[in-house]
């Protein structure tokens, strides 16, 4: 299972940990969440946070050498919790048409993202950092990719392998839009949730026909929407130290 587990296991290398080094890890990340959400202020400091999580100094920078390496591990949780949402079947009712599958999830990541808003900041606000930005950049492709398998699961699709980098730039288009409407109104508005997926489908249309058949939903088919984090290191130069 993907999740902040991962993101451990690929800072330690997979080697053991301790309990502590790992619940003090997750103390000053949903600190940094806390921080984010209440303040209007993104001069967020290690001192600040180590203080809200009442611990030392020293055991932030162990982890991490600046805010925005703590800024990028808390993307990293967020696209795992995305993920995890993204990649749950549709019922009731199923979608009947690839442009309505998109609608669906659309709405749904939109809803998440509009309930925390640290995912908001750090995503979609002005001063993303490059080290965020990469964190965001992982996530959308593993969603690509599982979202090209859905697409499979429910659509008779065939000899289609560039779908996933399809997806993945209709869904970089579907941001830049939920990015204005931040700036605007500080959420994802459904006047642009809607205006974003009229935009991705509007450029999936250049390669996707208007109808695909729909298929029964298998089993196996869905469980094969799930894509374990085999791309390059998901904290590859994003300053993250290990936890112990």
């Amino acid at each position: 299972m993907s999740d902040s587990r991962d993101l451990l296991a690929e800072l330690t290398q997979n080697r053991p940990m301790r309990r502590r080094g790992i619940e003090r890890y997750h103390r000053i990340l949903d600190v940094t969440e806390k921080l984010l959400s209440d303040s209007g202020d993104e001069d967020i400091g290690l001192a600040q946070i180590a203080e809200q999580a009442e611990i030392s100094l020293a055991s932030v920078y162990y982890f991490f050498p600046n805010r925005n390496a703590v800024y990028a591990a808390l993307a990293l949780r967020f696209n795992d919790e995305i993920y995890e949402r993204s990649i749950r079947p549709l019922t009731d009712p199923e979608p009947q048409s690839w442009q309505e599958l998109l609608d669906m999830k659309h709405k749904a990541a939109a809803e998440f993202q509009n309930s925390r808003p640290a995912a908001l900041r750090l995503f979609l606000g002005a001063g993303v950092s490059a080290a965020v930005r990469s964190a965001d950049f992982i996530g959308n492709a593993r969603l690509a990719r599982s979202r090209a398998r859905m697409f499979e699961a429910y659509f008779d699709i065939q000899n289609m392998p560039d779908l996933p980098h399809w997806l993945e730039m209709s869904a970089a288009a579907m941001d830049g839009i939920w990015s204005l409407s931040y700036g605007y109104h500080g959420v994802i508005t459904e006047e642009y949730r809607a205006e974003a997926t009229a935009c991705a489908v509007t450029y999936l249309r250049r390669f996707l026909p208007e109808y695909l058949t729909r298929i029964p939903v298998t089993q196996a088919s869905l469980d094969r929407i799930r894509i374990e984090l085999d791309m390059p290191s998901p904290t590859a130069g994003l300053g993250l130290r290990r936890p112990r």
